[in-house]
């Protein structure tokens, strides 16, 4: 596994974020073909973006499952998943469209989701994560994890977490950014 840090000042542009980008430009095509992100904001890194809000730029303004159901199984390449980082976030948002979370939601917003990205993303497929935390998708819903890039900000900040992690066996990453399937000895 991969793991580096690096400095960068915060933004609530994450993907404009020097080597948060420079990390997407290695995993992600610059076409972003095959791509969804449930959360894009004004984001336009994926194919297919979403965002609760409809001020933005997002291409659909669903609840972030209701978008991902929207998918077929093992269809997605990979996923930008940039959800707000903590619940409190999550009520901020809601409160701020006049909607609520339900009892459900404040219990199992997180999990919901993540089970939904397990069912969509193809064998193989990558999704890379971004949060206060490494958890990532995870191992129990059958993901490895190949690359962290912790980004400090400095201060009362706290870092960006951002995960790598493919579908299954997985993929590696070569020096002329092309993917390729690698075999685990067993």
């Amino acid at each position: 596994m991969r793991i580096e840090r690096s400095w960068a000042m915060p933004s609530h542009k994450t993907f404009q974020i020097k080597p948060i980008r420079e990390l997407l430009d290695i995993y992600v095509p610059s076409s972003g073909k095959g791509w969804i992100d449930p959360f894009a904001r004004d984001s336009s890194v994926a194919e297919h973006t979403n965002d609760i809000n409809p001020d933005t730029k997002a291409k659909h303004h669903l609840d972030a499952l209701e978008f991902l159901k929207m998918f077929d199984d093992n269809s997605v390449e990979g996923v930008l998943y940039d959800p707000p980082y903590s619940l409190r976030q999550i009520k901020e948002c809601y409160n701020g469209l006049g909607k609520s979370l339900t009892q459900h939601e404040t219990q199992y917003f997180f999990s919901d989701i993540k089970k939904e990205i397990e069912r969509i993303v193809k064998p193989t497929g990558i999704v890379i994560s971004f949060g206060w935390n490494s958890g990532g998708i995870g191992k129990t819903l059958g993901f490895t994890m190949h690359h962290v890039l912790l980004v400090a900000h400095g201060g009362i900040h706290n870092d960006t977490i951002i995960t790598v992690e493919t579908k299954g066996e997985g993929r590696a990453f070569n020096s002329s950014k092309q993917f390729t399937l690698f075999e685990v000895n067993k």
